[in-house]
């Protein structure tokens, strides 16, 4: 009898302009948790592995300069790295802005009795309405997160 393949451990990758403003908006939105790699960090410095400048102060910790990740609060998670082992997204920063539609988006799921409470809680974090859409298929609102990325609020 054949092995049943063990799935994939995967993650999101966003790029960001700014990927600490954008894993705090989103782990805000999501009810997530930023990843806290700030003993890694610290261990890399020390090693000499890390330069100084690929780091910044996030929260009064040590973080990685150019990446930040948020993770679902009830996954596991690496606790000597602070890397969620789960359901998380990474924010990466590139040097180019967003200039198109994304390929690829969230779809937000509230409900349809709370969906105009967590547009107005998402708008109020730093989202943007972007168009609202009723369809025989359903309802939702089209929105943008800080830096133009769009998702859905169902």
């Amino acid at each position: 009898m054949a092995k049943t393949p063990t799935p994939l451990h995967w993650k999101l990758v966003i790029d960001a302009a700014d990927p600490h403003a954008q894993a705090d908006f989103w782990a805000a939105a999501l009810h997530y948790e930023p990843e806290d790699n700030s003993t890694l960090v610290r261990q890399l410095l020390e090693m000499g592995a890390l330069p100084a400048a690929a780091t910044v102060d996030f929260h009064g910790r040590p973080a990685f300069r150019d990446l930040m990740a948020v993770r679902h609060p009830d996954d596991p998670y690496d606790k000597e790295r602070g890397t969620g082992l789960g359901r998380r997204l990474l924010f990466q920063r590139v040097p180019e802005p967003k200039t198109t539609k994304n390929r690829v988006h969230l779809d937000l799921h509230p409900g349809p009795d709370h969906r105009e409470a967590e547009v107005e809680r998402l708008t109020a974090l730093g989202a943007s309405v972007l168009r609202r859409v009723t369809e025989p298929a359903g309802a939702w609102v089209v929105m943008t997160d800080p830096e133009g990325n769009e998702f859905c609020v169902a």
